[in-house]
């Protein structure tokens, strides 16, 4: 296999993950999520779910077949759990807890337990069932050792990309006040239930038509 291929397989299985992980529409709900969040705490949560979001992928593509047989998970199953995993998110951002005095101390010691790195970032913003699912078909496809390089440096640059756009992100903050901040998390809140409501459809629809057509099979 020359270098050539190499490079097409590569831009290929790029193009097959960019659109669905969609980091270029992250930035709004990341800023609402990370509200009053300092450049430097921003930033490290965008590494650390640039990361995960790439270990996330990795896993679905080296034993995400295994995995969901093993534990008899669906895809649809896993549609889902991302739709419910999301619209916990968003009833967060559309109902805040009113604030209420607190001391250094515990303010500190919640700042340290805050992380949203993996969940709702990593998972499933970055890498939901969507981009599973791709990362699995591609898994399913690997005829030779190299290929499993080659769909693992397209999940990578994907992932360096999405760090890159959530890290810049915070430029746009400065043009934002606190009712601006206010207005966007409570839109970006109904936007995702939106999506949230949209994934769990769409698994629903898919083990509907599959009862359906094993009944229809049956009959």
């Amino acid at each position: 296999m020359n270098i050539t291929v190499l490079l097409d397989d590569v831009l290929l299985a790029f193009l097959a993950i960019l659109p669905v992980v969609n980091p270029f529409s992250k930035p709004p709900i990341f800023l609402s999520i990370t509200e009053g969040w300092t450049v430097e705490e921003r930033r490290s949560e965008a590494f650390k779910a640039s990361l995960y979001a790439f270990i996330i992928l990795f896993v679905s593509l080296v034993a995400g077949g295994f995995i969901l047989k093993f534990f008899a998970i669906s895809l649809p199953a896993l549609q889902i759990a991302g739709g419910l995993l999301i619209a916990r998110t968003a009833f967060q951002m559309l109902n805040p807890q009113k604030e209420h005095h607190q001391t250094q101390a515990e303010e500190h010691d919640a700042k340290q337990r805050e992380d949203i790195s993996f969940v709702p970032l990593a998972m499933p913003l970055l890498s939901g069932p969507g981009s599973m699912a791709v990362m699995i078909n591609l898994g399913t496809e690997v005829t030779f050792w190299a290929e499993w390089l080659i769909f693992a440096a397209a999940a990578a640059a994907v992932c360096v990309i999405s760090y890159f756009v959530l890290a810049g992100s915070v430029a746009f903050s400065k043009f934002l006040g606190v009712n601006g901040m206010n207005a966007l998390s409570k839109l970006m809140g109904f936007l995702l239930l939106a999506l949230a409501v949209q994934f769990i459809l769409n698994g629903a629809s898919t083990t509907f038509i599959h009862i359906l057509s094993s009944v229809k099979s049956g009959a």
